[in-house]
């Protein structure tokens, strides 16, 4: 074996992903399959979402694979230091890739990588392994663009950004043919009645929000022609018949024209299938929502992210409360459910601020919303303006940057009640307005519990660093 393509997402060793059990196949090493054996390079793909490491390190024992691709991203990175591990210890050559490397690269080189890839990876690796295969100990690769290694003398060197792919209607689809996808309709279906599969349909986004990391696709917007997402839709559904889709764009409704057009080329092929997908409420209008019903979309999930203005500004996110409650409106007049994704204990967050966002929860009315706890990821806005107060108390092998702190903010517990506060105060006024009074009692006193806890924790602090 030369090549051997995999990522670090193990179900069985993940409690929580197996609560929510709602895997999808890696689109980025399928892309990255496809476009290599294009091209007539050697490749195989070990897909670790239903297999144990076990299964892995014995593969690399069996098949000694010359080189090994591992994609990491901020979830993955403890198994995918302990792939890279077992695969330089059997010989083989580490090329690590993905959102999680790039701002990391010396530490990953440190810790069992021999590559690593910055950007898209299709045409890096397409020009890195014949070179590797051929000249398995040469460090003299500094032609090959968007590459971080160390020389012969232990001296870090990153070569020339490479740029991005212009085309994306050149690249062959992801090789599904490469996986299993059986498994992961199976567990979709047995946990929530229908199965689901993932495509893309354009790179990146130009937005400058600033805490989202853009380390693979940058800040350009690169978009798929209406007739290749539609041949691969329609693809996907004669081949492998999933129930629904799920469009994994950054921001799917970004274009105006392209989904307008979709809608027709889908109307023209007679195909409709339910869906979610991500967007922002201000690419949302009275045009784009009739398109995303006439599609079939089902649930469509907006960055909220704060009840507050003021949080939104600091956090450039160029859109309004208003904004975001006329999307709402527009999109569950078409039955369409709305989820929105909020983020809590971001810098300058008072408690004014949370108040603010459990009114403009119930004023919006989504039909769920999903909390997480801002954390600086390298390599962004938000990082560079906190990281002098970044509470980081563990080996950098041992943590992600999710696991890190700001010193001064209010203390993990605090958030976990505001949490409680929010998802009570949001259920009992939506139980009040329905009639269900009983149930909206029981939520006062689920907020109350979490405001309580607010007052009680509301003195702790984060630890300095």
């Amino acid at each position: 074996m030369e090549l051997l393509l995999a990522h670090g997402y193990f179900l069985s060793e993940d409690a929580q992903e197996r609560r929510v059990m709602k895997p999808y196949p890696p689109l980025g090493l399928l892309y990255l399959s496809s476009h290599l054996k294009a091209r007539s390079l050697p490749v195989a793909l070990f897909d670790s979402t239903f297999r144990s490491f076990a299964e892995f390190e014995d593969l690399v024992e069996r098949e000694r694979p010359r080189v090994v691709g591992l994609y990491c991203n901020l979830m993955t990175k403890a198994n995918v230091l302990r792939m890279a591990a077992a695969c330089r210890s059997r010989g083989a050559i580490v090329v690590l890739g993905g959102p999680e490397p790039p701002h990391y690269a010396e530490q990953y080189l440190d810790h069992g990588a021999d590559f690593v890839v910055i950007g898209e990876g299709e045409q890096t690796l397409e020009e890195l392994l014949p070179l590797l295969l051929e000249r398995p100990g040469s460090r003299d690769l500094g032609s090959v663009r968007g590459l971080v290694y160390r020389d012969e003398h232990g001296g870090v060197v990153r070569t020339a950004p490479r740029p991005l792919i212009p085309r994306l209607d050149d690249q062959p689809p992801p090789d599904r043919e490469a996986i299993a996808l059986e498994p992961y309709l199976a567990a979709w279906r047995e946990r929530h009645g229908r199965g689901s599969l993932s495509l893309l349909t354009a790179r990146g986004c130009p937005y400058t929000c600033r805490w989202c990391s853009r380390s693979v696709f940058g800040e350009s917007h690169r978009r798929r022609s209406v007739e290749a997402v539609a041949d691969e839709v329609q693809q996907l559904l004669l081949r492998y018949r999933p129930d629904m889709l799920w469009y994994v764009d950054d921001v799917f409704t970004i274009h105006k024209g392209f989904v307008l057009a979709y809608a027709r080329e889908m109307e023209r092929r007679a195909l409709r299938v339910p869906f979610e997908c991500i967007s922002r409420p201000d690419r949302i209008d009275e045009d784009v929502a009739d398109a995303l019903a006439r599609l079939g979309c089902f649930r469509l999930w907006i960055g909220s992210e704060s009840g507050s203005q003021r949080i939104l500004d600091l956090m450039d996110r160029r859109v309004t409360l208003e904004q975001v409650r006329v999307a709402t409106r527009l999109l569950r007049r078409r039955g369409i459910e709305v989820g929105m994704f909020l983020m809590l204990g971001y810098e300058g967050e008072q408690e004014s601020d949370l108040l603010a966002t459990a009114e403009h929860l119930k004023r919006a009315e989504p039909d769920l919303f999903l909390t997480t706890l801002a954390y600086p990821i390298k390599g962004t806005e938000f990082h560079s303006r906190v990281r002098a107060r970044i509470v980081d108390g563990r080996p950098w092998a041992e943590r992600s940057d999710r696991d890190l702190g700001l010193a001064g903010r209010r203390s993990r517990r605090y958030y976990d009640f505001a949490r409680r506060f929010l998802d009570g105060e949001v259920a009992r006024e939506r139980h009040w307005r329905q009639g269900r009074y009983l149930q909206a009692l029981r939520e006062a006193a689920r907020a109350g519990v979490g405001r309580a806890g607010m007052a009680l924790f509301g003195h702790q602090r984060e630890g300095r660093v």
